[in-house]
């Protein structure tokens, strides 16, 4: 069998998708990744996958650039003829259902996030939705990573509940970002790891750190991720400037060594405004760390208060600050307890192989039946 899978970048798939590509492949199907090139483009050929580039305007909105897009898929699936296809993103969502519709492919739909289109209320952000509604009509499944996205999308009409699946977002391989030793020591480092996106509260952790640092505590505060300020809700360069300026913060850039920044961190912050399942938190909390975030869907699934870290409300600074206090005046012990806490929930809820099974299952029932 033929598997096709669609995403806005190459390592978009080559960071969240390979588990399940690889499983699937390790059975004896084909993996053909259709994907814009990027610099994890050959990783994924180096896996075994048949690889397609495609041009996809991931920042714009142009229904010419979308139509072109549409009409590239449609051509790649009537070349490939895959027996499903997996969607991942916004774009390769809509579009991809709507080629694979027409094409009389399966399709598998996966809601990682819901991002600015619901987070802000426009006519772009009602178009999406309409968009939403109409390609969902193609899908064979359509599946979430938490309750509240699934929720959401049937109180607004954009897909049928019958239609739906909810997974643990993408899951973690528990073996590969394995449990480590709590940061000894007086030095307390809190991280936050993210683009820089308003919505992803990063304003308030520079807020909170600023207030903490008027208390004179001898901690670290760091922010590792790609700045974009292209983006209509991401933070100007001239912003981030004046944060580094002004002792707030230190910005340690974009990093591949994820793994290895977390490692050093004390406790990870994310007041992030909703996530999908977010990423940071599953892969900090697989490395035994304590966290700080959100009482939001993507977050809250993720940190319990006083169980691996605390929550905080959404978009408030000062709400924040008091939980990053807290977690810096606890002993080594007590954040180490919180840490273990934290690993073993993502062994009993969010090993990626419980997310692999349930997509594998949902692609052998919908061939068996199409």
């Amino acid at each position: 069998m033929t598997i096709a899978i669609v995403a806005n970048t190459s390592w978009n798939i080559y960071n969240f998708r390979t588990g399940i590509l690889n499983s699937l492949m390790a059975q004896g199907h084909t993996i053909v990744v259709i994907a814009p090139s990027d610099e994890y483009t050959e990783h994924l050929k180096g896996l075994g996958y048949i690889y397609y580039d495609i041009a996809l305007d991931n920042k714009g909105s142009s229904p010419f650039r979308d139509f072109i897009f549409f009409k590239s898929l449609l051509r790649l699936y009537r070349k490939i003829k895959p027996d499903v296809i997996l969607h991942y993103t916004i774009k390769p969502n809509i579009y991809g259902s709507f080629a694979a519709g027409i094409c009389g492919i399966p399709s598998i739909n996966t809601i990682s996030g819901l991002g600015t289109v619901f987070l802000r209320d426009g006519l772009s952000s009602r178009l999406a939705k309409y968009l939403y509604r109409l390609a969902f009509l193609f899908s064979k499944r359509v599946f979430f990573q938490n309750e509240s996205d699934k929720a959401l999308f049937i109180k607004q009409n954009l897909v049928h509940a019958t239609n739906t699946v909810v997974v643990p977002g993408s899951g973690i391989d528990l073996s590969k970002y394995s449990s480590s030793e709590a940061v000894q020591g007086t030095e307390v480092i809190f991280l936050f790891v993210g683009r820089l996106l308003y919505h992803k509260g990063i304003v308030e952790y520079v807020e909170a750190a600023k207030s903490l640092r008027k208390k004179n505590y001898n901690w670290r505060f760091q922010i590792c991720g790609a700045i974009e300020p292209e983006a209509k809700l991401g933070v100007q360069e001239h912003e981030l400037n004046s944060w580094i300026e002004n002792d707030s913060i230190e910005y340690l850039g974009f990093s591949n060594q994820i793994k290895e920044v977390i490692r050093k961190a004390t406790c990870i912050v994310l007041p992030s405004y909703r996530e999908g399942i977010s990423r940071t938190l599953l892969e900090s909390a697989a490395m035994s760390k304590p966290l700080i975030a959100s009482d939001v869907p993507g977050c809250k699934e993720i940190v319990f208060n006083n169980r691996n870290g605390f929550t905080c409300r959404p978009a408030d600074s000062a709400d924040l600050a008091e939980k990053m206090e807290q977690m810096g005046l606890l002993s080594n012990e007590q954040r180490d307890k919180l840490g273990k806490n934290g690993r073993r929930l993502m062994e009993e809820t969010f090993d990626e192989r419980f997310v692999i099974k349930e997509y594998v299952d949902t692609i052998m029932n919908i061939t068996l039946k199409n």
